[in-house]
């Protein structure tokens, strides 16, 4: 993704794809056309809630490996190289390799780019915005996670969006309690957003995750009731990953995109900054617990 003559991301060169040694188990959609329709529901017994933390470790510590990584001069490739290596060094497939014809092992999405960023030869700039999305694979069971960065000094405006953006996840997450419909957490996350007159992307949202990468579940980052009004009980597990851009909504809480030629990359229309973060939850009796952290 190098830079037009304003200053916006274009398609950079993608390399092949990284390999994975044969003895990592892939999951099942790996070199088919898309994954098998899912027929079970959101909840985990204790057990495999204990695998999915496994692997949102891995996929947090990758995260922080390729975080480390980031500094002006480095290419989206060269990131990718180091997410894809950490993984496999823990015997973790990189769920997104593969997903769906997905080039490579992680996202890398720069400024406007609002999510499934591929990586390329675009070499980051000193402030930028990147957003580092990663999920492992592990013992059968994904854990899903996003972090943004600043590349260098970034202005004041990239830095108070990257550290809003983190706050209305935790907004979101702090909102979950058993009993409560799942349009809360949007809620929750359009309320604070709003006060910053911040867009709020509607079309991406958060989803059940485990023995499969999404489930059919749907997690709105902006106030949908009453509409998505699935109740919220013990041991449900799905991701909380608001996206929140500097550019002003078409509608009210509406934020335009576009989708490039790769059937991947998604930017928004008027091209302004758009951070993002996740975290894979589990709903707990008092609450939620955080199942990626390092």
């Amino acid at each position: 993704m190098p830079r037009d003559a304003l200053g916006h991301l274009t398609s950079g060169l993608v390399g092949p794809s990284r390999q994975v040694p044969s003895v990592i188990p892939r999951p099942e959609y790996v070199g088919r056309p898309g994954p098998r329709r899912y027929d079970g529901d959101d909840h985990y017994d204790a057990g495999q809630i204990e695998r999915i933390r496994t692997a949102g470790r891995i996929a947090s510590q990758a995260v922080e490996a390729v975080g480390r990584a980031i500094r002006p001069g480095v290419t989206t490739d060269e990131l990718d190289a180091i997410g894809h290596e950490f993984l496999i060094a823990r015997d973790a497939y990189p769920s997104a390799l593969g997903y769906r014809g997905f080039p490579h092992s992680i996202c890398t999405s720069i400024n406007e780019v609002i999510c499934h960023g591929i990586p390329d030869d675009t070499a980051l700039i000193e402030g930028d915005i990147i957003k580092i999305d990663i999920t492992a694979f592990k013992d059968g069971m994904h854990g899903d996670l996003c972090a943004a960065f600043p590349v260098g000094d970034v202005t004041r405006e990239a830095a108070d969006l990257i550290e809003r953006t983190h706050e209305a996840m935790q907004r979101g997450i702090r909102s979950i309690a058993p009993g409560r419909e799942i349009n809360v957490i949007g809620r929750a996350i359009e309320s604070y957003a709003r006060r910053f007159g911040y867009g709020v992307v509607r079309d991406y949202t958060g989803h059940g995750v485990g023995e499969v990468f999404h489930s059919g579940l749907v997690v709105p980052h902006y106030d949908a009731a009453p509409a998505y009004s699935t109740i919220l009980e013990p041991g449900m597990v799905f991701t909380i990953e608001p996206m929140l851009t500097l550019g002003t909504p078409e509608a009210p809480g509406t934020v335009a995109w576009d989708e490039w030629a790769d059937g991947w990359t998604v930017v928004t229309r008027d091209r302004s900054l758009t951070a993002q973060f996740e975290h894979t939850i589990v709903v707990t009796e008092r609450g939620a617990e955080i199942l990626t952290l390092p």
